[in-house]
This record gives C-alpha cells, sequence and structure tokens, in this order.
C-alpha cells in the first residue's frame, strides 16, 4: 500500500513540476503566474510524498537521518511552496531541478532491464573490489533472479547475506546532480564539465560506500555499544549492530557531507547553481545568503529572478 501510495504521489508531483515547468518555459514568461501557482502545488504534493516515505525510512529501514529529513521535508516544501506562490521567481530553477530529477530516477524504479543492469553492475563492481582485498564471497541471486547478493560463510559469526538495492548504487545523488544542471540555464560546455565531476565521483564513492558496509556487516567489525543499540533501534539479532553503525550511522552521514563538497566542486563550473543554495539557506535560516561571494565566483548575468 505505502509502495503504490509513494509511487503514485512522487508520479504526480514530477509531473506537476513538468507541467509547471513547461507552462514557463514555453509562454515566454506570460504564463509564469500560473506556472508559479502550478509549481506551488507541486511542492505541496512533494511534501506530502516525503511525509508518506516517514514510516518506511524511520521504522522499516530504521534510518534515524533519513527519518528526520523526510519529516522536515513537508514544512520545507510546504514553506517553499508559499514562497513561489508569492513571487520569489529564483524557485523556479529548483523546481525545474526536481521535474528532471524524477525523470532521471523513475526510469530505474519502473523499467525492470534498467533496474537490474543497474544493481548488477555495482554489485559485480563492488565484489571486484572486496575479491582484490582477499576476501572470500559468493554472488547470489535476489528477487526475479538478480545477481545481487553477497553470500559471505563467517568462520566465527555464521553466515551472512548482503543485498545490492536500487538504493545502494548511488541513483538517486546522481539524479540530484543530473536534475540540478539539467534545470540551470548555462552553456552546454560548462553543464557536461559540471556532469563530468558530479557522476564519477558518486559512483567511486558509492562503490567504496557498498564494500565498506558489506565487510563491516559480514566481518562483523562494529559490535560496539550492542546492548544500547539493539534497544534503541529494536533488532532481534545483534548481529545488526554492526550493519547499523556501518550504514545508518556513518554511511548515511559521510553521504551528506560528501554531497556537500561534490556540490561545492560542481558550483565551481556551473555557478548558476548557486541560485539553489541560496534559496534553500532562506528556506532554512529565513536569511538571504550571497554564495557567489562565497565561492569566489560571478553571479550570472541573467537568472530566474532577475531576467531571462
Amino acid at each position: 500500500m505505502t509502495s503504490a501510495l509513494t509511487d503514485g504521489l512522487a508520479w504526480l508531483a514530477v509531473g506537476l513540476f513538468a507541467a509547471a515547468t513547461a507552462l514557463d518555459w514555453y509562454d515566454d514568461g506570460h504564463g509564469r503566474g500560473r506556472a508559479r501557482y502550478l509549481g506551488s502545488a507541486a511542492w505541496v504534493v512533494f511534501g506530502v510524498f516525503w511525509l508518506a516515505l516517514f514510516p518506511h525510512f524511520a521504522f522499516e529501514q530504521k534510518s534515524f537521518v533519513e527519518g528526520a529529513l523526510s519529516l522536515a521535508a513537508l514544512p520545507a516544501c510546504l514553506y517553499t511552496a508559499y514562497l513561489l506562490a508569492q513571487g520569489r521567481e529564483t524557485l523556479f530553477l529548483l523546481s525545474r531541478a526536481v521535474a528532471f530529477m524524477g525523470l532521471i530516477y523513475m526510469p530505474f524504479t519502473m523499467i525492470p532491464s534498467a533496474k537490474t543492469w543497474l544493481i548488477e553492475t555495482v554489485a559485480w563492481q563492488g565484489g571486484f573490489v572486496m575479491e582484490q582485498l582477499g576476501y572470500e564471497f559468493q554472488i547470489i541471486q535476489h528477487g526475479r533472479g538478480l545477481d545481487g547478493t553477497y553470500r559471505f560463510d563467517n568462520p566465527t559469526h555464521g553466515v551472512f547475506t548482503v543485498n545490492v538495492l536500487l538504493a545502494c548504487t548511488g541513483i538517486g545523488s546522481m539524479a540530484i546532480f543530473g536534475g540540478l544542471i539539467a534545470a540551470v540555464r548555462a552553456p552546454l560546455r560548462r553543464k557536461l564539465k559540471g556532469i563530468a565531476i558530479a557522476i564519477p565521483i558518486i559512483w567511486a564513492l558509492n562503490l567504496v560506500r557498498v564494500v565498506f558496509i558489506t565487510l563491516a556487516f559480514s566481518q562483523q567489525w562494529l559490535q560496539i555499544f550492542v546492548e544500547p543499540t539493539v534497544a534503541l533501534v529494536g533488532y532481534e539479532n545483534p548481529n545488526m549492530v554492526s550493519y547499523f553503525i556501518s550504514d545508518r550511522v556513518l554511511a548515511q552521514s559521510l553521504s551528506v557531507v560528501a554531497l556537500v563538497g561534490i556540490a561545492w566542486a560542481v558550483a565551481r563550473e556551473v555557478p548558476e547553481l548557486l541560485t539553489v543554495g541560496e534559496d534553500v539557506l532562506y528556506i532554512v535560516t529565513g536569511d538571504e545568503y550571497d554564495l557567489h561571494d562565497a565561492v569566489g565566483t560571478d553571479r550570472p548575468l541573467a537568472t530566474d529572478g532577475d531576467g531571462r
């Protein structure tokens, strides 16, 4: 039920964002008032989508980071909808970016062959790295004949299996940067340079993440604070503590830091993206910031808020 609900909300939000983008882009500015209200409606639906995901992240995945972010997304999206409706037109850039993000990410959830290829590619590459490090394991099938599960026979603790899922491929982070770069009005050469910076770094760091979590869990590297962690999270199997700390605590926290660093590097080549950062900071803090001055780049002459 939750999957059907969230899938429907996701497609509805992406459709509304895309429609607002089309109305804004192809009506030569005359439809911007209508696009503003349509975009505001999209942000409301987007906020409800993240709220619907909260139980999945917080209770099923037991991820405090993702759970907190999904819960905070509702008021942030509602405030964004209000600001856009009130005339903060720089938010058209962020709205376009969300539309492109959805168009990049959603096909991998809907097209089985694309999803299978991505998961199996990451699983194979992660397996290659662990083989070079001297670990013995098998890659077995899970789901519908998908070769994406590592099986380790730990001589001390027994058998451990780790599934590589779509969320483990880095496609979410790649969709974020792909959507942002696609949304800005900038020369194609600089956009391609931004993609060339972001995508390889995300892919490599995600591979490190997959290998680290798999080895930390299968080798039981992080069996610390076992009793309080089990009591806090509700795991019945104490061996899950290494997985929880490696993935839910370390990997997810460091992912946020990595995304900020990648965003800074990409913004050096595509400074138009800094407008998004300024809007996000305004939504969070209520204060205006000049990130172009902070990063040391010139503000583009034409942006969504001050010209076309």
